[in-house]
C-alpha cells in the first residue's frame, strides 16, 4: 500500500520532502488508512503531519464520538490535532454544504500558513462513483474529470490509485480500528444509492468497472489540460470591470469552434459564480449563441449568473437584488464626490485666468460660474435626459449618444450627469453643455473631471489591454 501511495504522490508531484501536511481524518475507514500510511512515509519525506478533523454535529453523540475517536488516534501517532466544529445550515443540500464547510477549514489553514497541503482519503472507488454520478447528470469532459490528484488550492489525493476493498484489507491486516458513518448507509443520498446499489449491479456485469471509470477520469482530465492550453489566449481576453464582473469581446468566441466557444463561456462563468452548479449545456448554448446573433443587446440569467449583450461585449455578473438605481447628491463648490456604483467626480472652483476654454479632450469640463443655475446636483442618467455638449450643432438625447459612442448597456445605469436648476450641465464622457461652457472672459470657472477608475468600461479596458485571466 505504501508503495503505491508514494508512487501516486511522485507521480502527480503532490507533496515535497520537507513539507507540513494536513491529514483529513474522519475516523472512517478511508481516512485512518492515510494516517497510518502517510505516518508511516513522514520519516522519509520529513514531513510535519497534523491531523484534521471537521466535526459538523449532524448525528448527536456519533458525531461526539467519532471526534473523540480521531483525538484518540491523533495522540497515538503523536501527531498534533485541529478540530473544526461547525455545523451544516438546515436550509442548504447537506452533502454540498458539509464539503464547502470541510474545504473552507483546509483552506483557511493553508492560507494561514499552518499547512502547506491537506491530504484527503478519496480513493479509486471515490473516483469511480463520481464520475458515474456526473455522466448521469449529463457532465461534460470537465465532470467527469472527477476527483483532481491535485488542487489549484492545495488538496491532495494520495489514495487515488487505491481501491476501497484495497483500504478495508490494510486495515485488517494491520488491525486498525475505524469509525462506521450511519449516515453513509441512507440511500436518501444519491451518492449512497450510487456506491450501494447502482455501482455493484454494473460491476456484477463488468468486474473491472471501477477502474474503466477512473481511467475515463485521467482521460478527461488529460483532455481538459489539452483545452486549457488551447484557450489560454483567448481567456486573455477577459477583462474585469469595477463591480468585478467579466466581460468578453464577442469576437472572441465567434472566432473559435463551438466547441472551444462554449468551454470559454463555462471558463469565464465559473470565474464568476464559483462554480458551475446549475449551469446546463442549455445555459451554456445560449451564451454562445447570444455572441452568434446580430449586433444589439441581449440578456439571459443563469443560475448565480446574469449575462448581457451589449454591442461587441458580453458581461458575466451575479445577479443583483431588485434595487433603485436612482441617485441624486448636492455637489460642492470644490472637492471629491464619491459616485454610486463607483468612481469619483471631481470639483475644483477657479478664477478666470486658470479657466483656459471648453475643449474637453483632457478630459477635465469647464464651466462658466456664472452661467450655472442652482442648486448643482449630480444625478444618474435618466430616459428622457438631452442636452447639447459642447462643439454640438443641436440637443441630443442622452439615450442616443449612447447608442453613438457604443456604451453597453450596464455602463448606463449608475451615468452621471451634472444639473445646474432644470438643465445638464455635464455629462460623463460627453462633457459640458454648451450654453454652461467656459470661455476666457469667464470670471470663474468650475472645473469637473473624474478620477481614473481600473476597469471602468468595457472599451476601454480592452483597449487598454488591462485584463485579467478568468
Amino acid at each position: 500500500m505504501r508503495e503505491v501511495v508514494q508512487e501516486t504522490i511522485r507521480r502527480y508531484r503532490m507533496l515535497e520532502p520537507g513539507q507540513t501536511v494536513g491529514i483529513a481524518v474522519s475516523g472512517g475507514a478511508d481516512s485512518m488508512a492515510l494516517l497510518d500510511v502517510m505516518a508511516g512515509l513522514a520519516a522519509d519525506w520529513r514531513w510535519a503531519v497534523k491531523v484534521l478533523h471537521v466535526n459538523h454535529l449532524l448525528r448527536g453523540e456519533e458525531s461526539e464520538q467519532d471526534q473523540r475517536f480521531v483525538e484518540d488516534q491523533a495522540r497515538r501517532y503523536g501527531f498534533p490535532l485541529r478540530v473544526e466544529r461547525r455545523p451544516v445550515p438546515s436550509d442548504q443540500n447537506l452533502e454540498e454544504a458539509a464539503r464547502h464547510i470541510r474545504l473552507d477549514f483546509f483552506r483557511r489553514l493553508i492560507g494561514a500558513g499552518e499547512v502547506d497541503r491537506v491530504a484527503t482519503g478519496h480513493t479509486r472507488s471515490d473516483q469511480a462513483e463520481t464520475v458515474l454520478f456526473r455522466l448521469l447528470r449529463g457532465s461534460g469532459t470537465a465532470g467527469l474529470a472527477g476527483i483532481r490528484p491535485v488542487t489549484s488550492d492545495g488538496m491532495v489525493r494520495p489514495f487515488l490509485s487505491v481501491s476501497r476493498a484495497q483500504v478495508l484489507e490494510y486495515l485488517t491486516e494491520r488491525q486498525l480500528p475505524w469509525r462506521e458513518d450511519s449516515s453513509n448507509q441512507n440511500e436518501g443520498f444519491a451518492r449512497n444509492r450510487i456506491r450501494r446499489r447502482w455501482l455493484p449491479e454494473l460491476a456484477a456485469e463488468n468486474p473491472s468497472l471501477e477502474e474503466t471509470l477512473a481511467r475515463t477520469a485521467d482521460w478527461a482530465r488529460e483532455e481538459e489540460g489539452f483545452w486549457t492550453e488551447y484557450l489560454r489566449a483567448a481567456l486573455a481576453t477577459v477583462a474585469r470591470d469595477a463591480a468585478g464582473a467579466a466581460i468578453l469581446p464577442v469576437e472572441a468566441l465567434t472566432a473559435l469552434p463551438r466547441a472551444a466557444a462554449r468551454r470559454l463561456v463555462r471558463a469565464t462563468a465559473a470565474e464568476i459564480k464559483g462554480d458551475l452548479r446549475g449551469l446546463t449545456l442549455e445555459h451554456v448554448d445560449r451564451m454562445v449563441a447570444m455572441a452568434e446573433g446580430p449586433e444589439g443587446h441581449d440578456r439571459m440569467q443563469a443560475p448565480g449568473l446574469d449575462v448581457v449583450r451589449s454591442f461587441s461585449w458580453i458581461r458575466f455578473a451575479r445577479p443583483e437584488p431588485p434595487q433603485s438605481r436612482d441617485f441624486s447628491i448636492p455637489l460642492p463648490d470644490s472637492g471629491r464626490v464619491p459616485l454610486p456604483g463607483g468612481g469619483v467626480l471631481r470639483l475644483e472652483l477657479t478664477e478666470s485666468e486658470r479657466a483656459g476654454d471648453c475643449v474637453y479632450n483632457d478630459g477635465v469640463g469647464r464651466l462658466d460660474w456664472f452661467r450655472l443655475a442652482r442648486p448643482l446636483l449630480v444625478r444618474n442618467w435618466r430616459p428622457g435626459d438631452q442636452y447639447q455638449p459642447a462643439g454640438r450643432s443641436a440637443a441630443s438625447k442622452i439615450k442616443s449618444l449612447f447608442q453613438e459612442s457604443r456604451v453597453p448597456l450596464w455602463e448606463r445605469r449608475s451615468w452621471p450627469v451634472v444639473t445646474a436648476g432644470p438643465v445638464i450641465a455635464w455629462s460623463r464622457r460627453f462633457g459640458p453643455e454648451a450654453g454652461c461652457c467656459a470661455s476666457p472672459e469667464s470670471a470663474k470657472v468650475l472645473k469637473i473631471w473624474e478620477e481614473p477608475v481600473s476597469g471602468r468600461t468595457a472599451p476601454d479596458l480592452l483597449a487598454a489591454g488591462e485584463t485579467e485571466v478568468a
